[in-house]
């Protein structure tokens, strides 16, 4: 499995549309192939930061993904607002159990 978590930040006055655009992206990334799970947060304790996390089934599906419309859909809309550059930082991972 590869995890990556995607921190980035943008004005406080951009940060609902960032949410906006990137939930407006999820039903199409979760659909496509190898993913297991996209997940967007904002931080409670900073109204400029934001985190993604993927969960992908390997590097291929999330290099897909990197390839993918949605992607730069997502790219377009969010690069113009950020205040600094991202910092993705990508796992390989293996999953010990899913606890109900």
């Amino acid at each position: 499995m590869l995890i990556a978590i995607v921190d980035f930040t943008v004005a406080p006055a951009d940060r609902e549309a960032a949410l906006r655009q990137l939930d407006a992206e999820r039903v199409e990334v979760n659909a496509m192939p190898g993913n297991i799970n996209f997940r967007v947060y904002s931080s409670r304790a900073d109204d400029t930061a934001v985190t993604i996390v993927h969960e992908w089934q390997d590097a291929a599906s999330f290099n897909g993904y990197q390839e993918s419309e949605s992607f730069a859909r997502s790219g377009a809309v969010l690069r113009p607002m950020m205040t600094a550059a991202p910092v993705s930082r990508r796992f390989h991972a293996d999953l010990l159990e899913t606890v109900a």
